[in-house]
């Protein structure tokens, strides 16, 4: 276990200003706070916070998070309080602490639903400051280096799978790529043991076959560079197994046919040095053809600089070599955590850097309306690959891989999206489900009349678009609730023979404490607000006969649950062509009736093909058949004869049809023309019953009403 001046020097070795005796107090009253805790592995539990605060080290992060890494754990498992640290070590810290015990106490660690609130704290509690996100990755760190111990293999697999799903992801976009492939490796080794062991065994294999190929390699590189006087450092390393896993999956191929399983880096002095690196190894060697990306003049958007190339290099083996400064291989081994200055958090700032992610992620959950949305905006957030695209004045706009103009608008500014109407890639008018790609300049045409539509959700990829059309719609949707509602009222008020006035709307939403005339519509347009209330609240004296008339209108009956309504908006089924579940079907909002359902074929819609804005655009719940039962109306031409009516309702009886009215139509010598209406569950019930009518020898004809 790391001894108290041991941790110490760690912190001094890169901040020579720290607070020794801070450090040292947090050291002493974890450990004393932690007593004879112990772990799984039998280790005492200080020991823990020890390592999670050592990580904390090799990050470079600042005295506080240090300090907060020592104390993380002490307000969930001993019996020290916020008010206890914040005397001892201050607001900051205590803080601090607090935000990695709510982040403990919201890891995702049951289903998706289930935790979905907790998965929006859980955002915006590491987008508050981001060195609490620091700390729990380190904290998750040692917990998987650890994994082993834990003896239950449920538990295990649950925390690499949440490991590998949310951890490693975060630490990628966090720009902190060792940290992640590390997580990465050790959740695959409690994943998927057998392939990973496959993957070593063969690395083993080729390293003893090789024998030394690493290091020639190294030298070589070293050797060509100096040459060319070029300063340089150089490392090589073979990849994780992970890694190669990887790769393996998403190219379809073998290990032998991958030409990249050995990583060389070249850290040079400045950017022309760069360059200069890289074209002194492209002049020695044959490089790769499609296998160069320049990750400094298009920074990635966690910070991410360097250049990409694959060789054949020395001993004729294809190699991947990096290419960075001093500065840019800081910032791909800590990402964010190289941007942190210890007084005044400079760079973090920067709207390309790893914190500006964090930031977004926070606003999208604070935005966000529902809890699958956060979630899956976190998601579209954290498994992207990127394109780089700019505008016409030459701004660059980093847009995951996939992604369509319309995503480029967003990106820009919201109302930029919102007004899109079509775009010029490179000059050239295209249309707005374009695939954009590298290097792309994008212009967006825009108009003020525009608004977000439902089908571009299907087109984005990033989560502000789909976040920023969704809310458009939900408000559009909201502003239809409200037209309705108030058309509803007006003939509520029309029925008990007075008038609804703006006066006469403020003294209602005083008294029955509404903040807006729009929110006591929509309450009625959803069915929250009973008419006689809003009626009461400006004419009492009218309640009484509008109840006396409301009644002689006939019995109630149960809604079917439709899609596209909000849950407890009002609508009566079109007794012109009787809908059931599964047919298609429209709703139309006639002024003064409110919302009727109609089947999309229903001769009654013909009247109002002029007026679009009075359609709504339906569909069936997928468990509207068990909610209550649907009336079907079938116009059957019977035969004349003795008995034919007696088979007509067997037939309907043996189909499970119920006849709830039976009307005679039209009569003719031969024949006689019945109106059935039938209680069905669904539209396959009544195609059923349509065909055992057919068969029968009584029956001539056998359709739907149709208006």
């Amino acid at each position: 276990m790391m001894r108290q001046y041991e941790l110490a020097e760690r912190v001094r070795a890169y901040d020579e200003g720290a607070d020794e005796a801070l450090l040292n107090r947090a050291y002493v009253f974890a450990m004393k706070a932690h007593g004879s805790q112990r772990r799984a592995s039998g280790d005492p539990y200080f020991s823990h916070p020890l390592e999670v605060a050592g990580i904390c080290t090799e990050l470079k992060l600042d005295l506080p998070t240090v300090v907060t890494a020592l104390l993380h754990d002490t307000i969930e498992d001993t019996d020290t309080s916020y008010d206890d640290i914040r005397k001892i070590f201050g607001e900051e810290i205590a803080q601090l602490v607090d935000g990695v015990t709510k982040l403990s106490k919201l890891e995702l660690q049951s289903e998706r639903t289930k935790d979905a609130e907790n998965f929006r704290k859980f955002v915006l509690a590491m987008s508050d400051d981001v060195r609490v996100l620091l700390v729990k990755l380190a904290d998750r760190l040692h917990n998987m280096r650890t994994l082993t111990h834990i003896p239950s293999a449920p538990k295990r697999q649950r925390i690499a799978q949440e490991t590998m799903d949310i951890y490693a992801p975060l630490a990628g976009r966090m720009g902190m790529h060792e940290l992640r492939e590390e997580l990465e490796d050790l959740a695959f080794q409690e994943l998927n043991p057998d392939a990973r062991d496959s993957i070593v065994k063969r690395q083993e294999f080729l390293a003893a076959q090789s024998g030394g190929r690493v290091q020639r390699v190294t030298d070589e590189i070293k050797r060509v560079l100096t040459g060319a006087n070029v300063e340089s450092w150089v490392r090589g390393r073979q990849k994780r197994p992970y890694s190669i896993w990887r790769k393996m999956h998403e190219k379809s191929i073998s290990f032998e046919q991958l030409s990249d399983i050995m990583g060389f880096r070249v850290v040079v002095g400045s950017v022309a040095d760069c360059y200069k690196a890289l074209g002194v190894l492209h002049t020695t060697w044959r490089t790769v053809p499609g296998r160069f990306k320049d990750y400094i003049s298009l920074k990635k958007p966690n910070g991410y600089q360097s250049l990409h190339t694959t060789i054949v290099g020395p001993d004729n083996a294809r190699i991947e070599v990096q290419i960075r400064t001093v500065d840019m291989n800081e910032i791909a081994e800590r990402g964010v955590a190289a941007h942190w200055a210890y007084k005044d958090h400079v760079g973090l700032e920067d709207k390309h850097s790893p914190y500006a992610f964090l930031q977004q992620l926070g606003e999208m959950a604070r935005e966000g309306e529902t809890l699958e949305d956060v979630i899956e905006n976190t998601k579209l957030e954290l498994f992207q690959d990127q394109v780089f695209c700019f505008t016409p004045k030459g701004a660059l706009i980093a847009l995951p891989k996939g992604a369509t103009p319309i995503d480029f608008a967003y990106a820009v500014h919201t109302d930029l999206g919102n007004q899109c109407v079509g775009a010029r890639i490179n000059g050239r008018p295209s249309p707005l489900r374009t695939r954009l790609s590298n290097g792309d300049e994008v212009e967006i045409v825009r108009s003020k009349s525009q608004t977000p539509q439902p089908a571009w959700e299907a087109m984005v990829v990033t989560g502000k678009a789909r976040s920023a059309i969704r809310r458009h719609i939900r408000n559009a949707h909201r502003a239809e609730i409200v037209k309705i509602g108030r058309r509803i009222a007006e003939k509520a008020f029309l029925e008990a023979d007075q008038e609804l006035t703006d006066k006469g709307v403020e003294e209602a939403i005083k008294r029955l404490k509404f903040s807006k005339p729009d929110d006591l519509y929509a309450a009625v347009g959803q069915g929250q607000l009973a008419l006689k209330d809003v009626v009461g609240a400006v004419f009492p004296e009218s309640v009484a006969d509008g109840a006396s008339r409301r009644k002689a209108n006939g019995k109630g009956h149960k809604l079917i649950p439709i899609r596209g309504l909000t849950a407890g908006i009002g609508y009566r089924l079109g007794e012109c062509c009787h809908p059931v579940p599964g047919d298609r079907i429209v709703g139309l909002m006639e002024p003064g009736k409110g919302i009727t359902v109609h089947t999309i074929d229903c001769d009654s819609l013909e009247p109002f093909h002029e007026q679009p804005d009075l359609w709504l655009d339906l569909g069936w719940e997928t468990f509207a058949k068990e909610t209550a039962q649907s009336t079907a109306r079938l116009v059957v031409d019977l035969a004349n004869e003795p008995g034919a009516l007696a088979a007509l309702c067997t037939v309907i009886a043996k189909a499970g049809g119920n006849i709830s009215n039976l009307k005679i139509v039209e009569r003719g010598p031969s024949f006689f023309q019945f109106q059935v209406d039938i209680e069905v569950r669904d539209v396959k019930h009544v195609t059923n019953i349509m065909t055992a009518l057919h068969a029968s020898p009584s029956v001539s004809t056998v359709e739907r009403a149709r208006g």
